[in-house]
């Protein structure tokens, strides 16, 4: 259900692997995704993460035989199983690794979160998103915070009440996809940004990913010595001293390969 795929530079690559039924996830490919991420997060020699999804789709969201197993459980159960898809999708976007999303195909519900919670989402012309839970009498409860994070909130007030669907123009316009491509040049164009993350330093990517979570909000007192103190300890680690000297030795430093 779950391909997984490291190659010589560092780049992880995860394919959901359910063409059949356009990638639908149900609990035990949750249960799979936690783990996995989990384990590209501790792997030291993993440089970047791309997710993506096997046929003719990125992933048509949540499977209909799960949901309709959910339908028969107690409150109790849909709380532990809502609970395993929050915490998929926090260890995602807390990954400290860079995050890519490949979307072709259609992108529904629980799909657009997985997006959402990626670094940055490429996606191939033409795609269908949608949120569309409210026709199920449901909310996009555990995705919202990462889909209102990349969408704003008043685009979410139209979609998420909606349910209707949106191509990719809407969606780059949105801030939900970084950059649109056709269909043949989307290899290429992921290829581009996996080049452009395997030039930056390691450590400085996650120590980048933290520093957004840290600055989201008010500037404190607080947030300016927190920057402060941050840039300092960058600048005399290892990598900050070798990524300085690179640079005046006109030199590649030493974590690229």
């Amino acid at each position: 259900m779950i391909l997984t795929d490291i190659d010589a530079r560092g780049v992880a690559t995860v394919t959901l692997n359910r063409p059949e039924i356009h990638n639908a996830f149900n609990d035990e490919v949750i249960a799979g995704l936690t783990v996995l991420f989990r384990d590209l997060g501790a792997n030291p020699s993993v440089r970047v993460v791309v997710l993506r999804g096997a046929g003719k789709s990125f992933s048509a969201g949540g499977d209909l035989n799960w949901m309709r197993r959910m339908a028969g459980y107690s409150r109790e159960e849909n709380l532990t199983d809502a609970i395993g898809l929050a915490t998929m999708l926090r260890t995602l976007n807390e990954l400290p690794k860079p995050t890519l999303a490949v979307v072709h195909g259609h992108c529904f519900a629980g799909a657009v979160g997985l997006v959402a919670a990626c670094d940055i989402a490429i996606a191939a012309d033409p795609v269908q998103f949608a949120l569309t839970e409210v026709r199920l009498g449901l909310i996009p409860a555990t995705i919202g915070p990462y889909v209102v994070a990349a969408m704003g909130a008043r685009a979410c007030r139209r979609y998420f009440l909606t349910a209707e669907r949106f191509g990719v123009a809407e969606a780059h316009r949105l801030g939900l996809v970084h950059q649109v491509v056709g269909s043949d040049g989307l290899n290429d164009a992921v290829e581009r940004q996996i080049e452009h993350l395997l030039a930056a330093g390691p450590m400085a990517l996650a120590a980048a990913k933290d520093l957004i979570r840290a600055v989201d909000g008010p500037v404190t007192d607080a947030m300016v010595a927190d920057t402060a103190a941050r840039i300092a300890d960058a600048r005399s680690g290892d990598e900050g001293r070798e990524g300085l000297s690179a640079f005046f030795d006109k030199r590649q430093p030493g974590w690229v390969k």
